[in-house]
């Protein structure tokens, strides 16, 4: 490696590094969000420990208990606002308000900005996540014992997800837009997918699992609840939504403010 192509790669890695933080600078300077961020899945999952909390193992919650069921059902749709709605929303203000013009007119390059989203997106889920469990624990769920297999699920699944919130954004207009867009796509997936309420039709099983959803909570269900390792299924499912979000967004993504 030549002198200049390694000064290259640093200057580069210093600018993701530039780019995580001012995104993780950005969203703590906005307490109220942060907050609600955080809290909206903390409130879910104890009002399901409330509701829920003694009910035993069953068919009906695949021979688990609820917050065994829930706990990582919760995770997963923690990760989906974080990853996924919020970075569409974000996205598409900031091209609105001409911010991700002015982006692109920096030394910054168009790679580092978005894996600095990601890296953001990926924090803040991970700590979505840890409060998650420590709820769960608190309503005396077992703590899962493959990290490492949650771990893959958890990056793969931002990763997925961040992709098609980039895709999702890359379609809408305007921000005034963007909310109602983002969440008529998420809603029914989430429902269908088992998230609130296991679902047992099978025709609606065979269509929510070739969808991102499902496969996102059952690849993070079994290392969570079930003591199994790795979804390769699942994870592959997810894989290919992340690769079809990145390619649309690679070819649909605009940095310039759509005309009216």
């Amino acid at each position: 490696m030549s002198i200049a192509t390694h000064r290259v790669r640093r200057h580069d890695l210093a600018l993701l590094w530039h780019q995580i933080r001012y995104e993780q600078l950005s969203f703590w300077r906005n307490p109220q969000s942060a907050f609600f961020t955080f809290v909206f899945p903390v409130v879910m999952i104890t009002i399901f420990g409330a509701l829920f909390g003694r009910v035993k193992a069953g068919s009906y919650f695949y021979g688990l208990s609820a917050l065994q069921y829930y706990v990582p059902t919760i995770a997963a749709v923690s990760v989906l606002g974080a990853c996924y709605s919020q970075l569409a929303i974000v996205l598409s203000m900031r091209r609105q308000n001409g911010i991700l013009k002015r982006v692109r007119g920096t030394p910054l390059p168009a790679w580092a900005y978005f894996v600095g989203l990601l890296a953001h997106c990926v924090m803040v889920s991970v700590t979505d996540v840890a409060l998650i469990v420590g709820v769960g624990a608190a309503f005396g769920v077992p703590l899962p014992t493959h990290w490492t297999a949650i771990a893959v699920a958890l990056v793969l699944g931002a990763a997925s997800f961040c992709a098609l919130g980039v895709a999702v954004a890359s379609l809408i207009r305007n921000s005034e837009a963007a909310p109602p867009v983002v969440q008529l796509i998420l809603f029914p997936l989430v429902f269908i997918s088992g998230t609130y309420l296991p679902i047992h039709s099978a025709m609606l099983n065979r269509i929510s699992g070739a969808l991102p959803v499902r496969p996102f909570n059952e690849a993070l269900l079994g290392p969570f609840a079930q003591h199994t390792g790795f979804d390769w299924h699942n994870l592959g499912v997810l894989l290919a939504w992340g690769a079809a979000g990145a390619f649309v967004a690679v070819r649909r993504f605009r940095w310039n403010p759509r005309p009216e």
